[in-house]
């Protein structure tokens, strides 16, 4: 494929993402048809079955769309949980703060009755990559001497949970709800701190 093609390509496939994003939201996953879909979207149904062939494979490229750079976060070196965290944290503050990340957690809940395969897959090609990227931080920083944490999946829960209960959650029930960067950074501050006055190997001693 050349230069021109592929960006046509990703332009196109923009397009779609796009477009099943707001009927999904509108109309529900099972209503939502693609032949409405590419329509929507203003390409043929042939370019919407090329790069999408099922509606389930469509749905996937909306989650990883969404999460795209979280799960190769860097992890950052042990030696210094308090500046480890704090990376990780604005990091993951940052992919929750993306336009649309909310309404795809609202596609997922609506469905979740009638379709439960699509929540397994917003899990596990969503969250989950950055989820794991967390706890195999928490992980050396425990084996470098420099946290004590005897279950780092609860370590990481706790964490990421800090930051999404206050920055994520309630604009999918509060209309109007939003948080402004200097917020954003001090609830990761504060969720670090915590994090630092539990697990840090200087506080348990």
């Amino acid at each position: 494929m050349t230069t021109y093609h592929q960006r046509v390509a990703q332009q196109k496939r923009a397009l779609i993402v796009r477009a099943a994003t707001q009927l999904f939201l509108e109309l529900g996953y099972d209503r939502a048809s693609l032949a409405r879909i590419a329509e929507e979207a203003g390409v043929s149904k042939a370019t919407l079955f090329k790069q999408f062939p099922t509606k389930a494979a469509l749905f996937d490229a909306i989650v990883i769309d969404s999460w795209a750079g979280g799960d190769d976060a860097e992890v950052p070196s042990p030696g210094d949980l308090a500046a480890g965290l704090t990376a990780l944290g604005r990091h993951y503050a940052a992919l929750l703060g993306r336009p649309g990340m909310a309404d795809l957690f609202r596609i997922v809940i609506a469905e979740l009755p009638r379709f439960p395969e699509l929540a397994k897959a917003h899990f596990a090609e969503g969250k989950l990559p950055y989820f794991e990227t967390v706890r195999a931080y928490l992980v050396a920083e425990r084996d470098a001497g420099t946290a004590d944490i005897a279950d780092p999946q609860m370590a990481a829960t706790q964490f990421l949970g800090m930051i999404s209960n206050y920055l994520f959650w309630p604009s999918l029930l509060v209309p109007g709800w939003t948080v402004t960067p200097e917020r954003a950074i001090a609830v990761v501050d504060d969720a670090v701190r915590t994090m630092v006055a539990r697990y840090g190997r200087q506080a348990n001693r």
